[in-house]
């Protein structure tokens, strides 16, 4: 086990993530605060400087910090919504020395920003004080296979049942205090977690009811999980599969569950025989797309077989009559040892016809632009929606150069960008809920300008985002580039 986690901290190339969140569409841009080179006497500022002989992830603002501060009654330009109350808390990857071997693998950090009446409160970061950090010791070091509590829990947040977890891509979560940031101890939802916990659990608005996954690089390879509205497992059941591929999220409906089997398969004897990637495309394997009822049996699982592809995130999925939708970011091949430019990412929507015996699939293009890192609004998880929120990013010889935030309308498809200006880059938009219907609300990001070396929390209107932020909260040090948030609202 030690040998093959060794070979786990393969040198995923920055391109892997690049194709993530890369868009080649003309954008839009009006209003913000310095935003955007459309506007009116805006300012191109210079282009982002990158060493080439250096890893991308330790330069610019991917480079790791190596404190942690607490900072109160933090600038606001412009005006904070009065009913944004509540505490907003994103994760990444955040190495305690500047050695990391990727961006992938450094210790989770958490970054998060109290709002309050119109106030932005407090700001305050911590590392996720898992086994790893606190020995030192780093996620690819081939002594600590990733067992258990032994991963750097860098990819996500959770709330749920009143308990904040953060979540990587294998192992367990950790539970946070949300007032402080601090680690209370790895979680195993109280021995009933077998394996590991996906980064991207979803959660049923109608019952409160958590739905997650796990999977692991020995069997049992796929697990499902339901957790009550108390945060208690009373469903996990075995998902029959032949071996372990990269799984990295699902999708629930109000009826359903769908997982999405593609062909990035794991190899055990690649690991043990020392390749720097285990993970490799191999579509040999098949792809294939399995429906099952919410909270049943495995035995009630069917699958439909499709074009090999790879899915990192859905935007969401619903029920319509007797099909199952699902709107997600496609790529047309992950992880096959050329080139990830050459690669094609889309935004499609599948449908999966569940009448008769057999299931029936087809799927359209809905907007031919490489959008990623979907937001939606999540009271609305496994529902019809008509909004989704992205990143994507520009291109550049040397990085991942994250850009500005696009907006899908499903019902029109009309498609609206805020391009941030050349000097600004913005995160995951995150939506908070503000009215009663759909996509009423705001969407949260941190955004980093490489010439002013600022770091702001922005805040939009989440129907107008080509309008620019309402509002940016100046962040007292620099925020490096992380992965997902969560917001957690000030109980009433």
């Amino acid at each position: 086990m030690k040998k093959l986690w060794g070979a786990l901290h393969a040198e995923v190339t920055r391109r892997s993530f690049l194709r993530l969140s890369a868009a080649t569409a003309a954008v839009v841009t009006a209003g913000g605060f310095g935003c955007g080179n459309d506007g009116e006497g805006a300012v191109e500022g210079p282009p982002l400087v990158v060493d080439p002989n250096q890893p991308w992830w330790l330069q610019n603002n991917f480079a790791p910090v190596f404190d942690e501060r607490d900072a109160y009654d933090l600038p606001v330009r412009g005006a904070l919504p009065p009913e944004l109350n509540g505490t907003y808390i994103r994760n990444g990857s955040n190495p305690q020395k500047a050695d990391s071997p990727h961006w992938f693998f450094g210790d989770g950090m958490l970054h998060g920003v109290r709002i309050e009446n119109g106030r932005a409160v407090w700001y305050r970061n911590r590392w996720v004080r898992t086994p790893l950090f606190e020995k030192g010791i780093s996620f690819g070091d081939p002594s600590v296979p990733p067992i258990g509590p032994n991963n750097q829990s860098n990819v996500s947040c959770v709330y749920h049942a009143g308990k904040l977890l953060t979540s990587g891509e294998v192992g367990y979560p950790f539970l946070i205090d949300p007032n402080d940031l601090s680690t209370l101890g790895s979680y195993n939802f109280g021995g009933r977690l077998p394996t590991s916990f996906t980064a991207h659990p979803k959660i049923d608005p109608a019952t409160g009811w958590m739905h997650f996954f796990g999977y692991w690089f020995l069997p049992p390879y796929l697990t499902y999980l339901v957790a009550d509205e108390n945060g208690q497992v009373v469903h996990s059941r075995e998902i029959p599969v032949r071996r372990t591929t990269m799984i990295h999220s699902f999708a629930i409906t109000e009826r359903d569950v769908v997982f999405w089997e593609l062909p990035v398969v794991f190899s055990l004897e690649a690991a043990l025989a020392g390749a720097k990637n285990p993970f490799s495309w191999d579509p040999s394997y098949g792809a294939r797309i399995g429906i099952m009822p919410l909270g049943g049996e495995p035995s009630e699982l069917r699958w439909v077989e499709i074009e090999p592809c790879y899915v990192f995130h859905e935007v969401n999925a619903y029920r319509d009559g007797d099909d199952v939708v699902v709107d997600l970011c496609r790529h047309d091949r992950m992880f096959d040892g050329g080139d990830i430019d050459d690669t094609k990412l889309d935004i499609r929507r599948w449908r999966i016809n569940t009448a008769g015996p057999q299931l029936s699939f087809r799927e359209e293009i809905i907007v031919d632009r490489e959008f990623e890192l979907p937001s939606h609004d999540r009271r609305f998880t496994g529902r019809p929606h008509r909004y989704g929120w992205f990143v994507y990013t520009r291109e550049h010889p040397h990085t991942v150069d994250l850009a500005g935030i696009g907006m899908i309308d499903y019902r029109t498809g009309r498609v609206r960008v805020w391009d941030p200006g050349r000097t600004r880059h913005a995160g995951e938009a995150f939506f908070v809920p503000g009215g009663a219907g759909e996509g009423e609300g705001w969407l949260l990001s941190f955004v980093h300008d490489h010439w002013k070396e600022e770091t702001v929390l922005a805040v939009f209107d989440a129907q107008r985002v080509d309008a620019g932020p309402i509002a940016e909260i100046v962040m007292p040090r620099r925020v490096p580039y992380g992965f997902h948030g969560v917001w957690i609202p000030r109980p009433a």
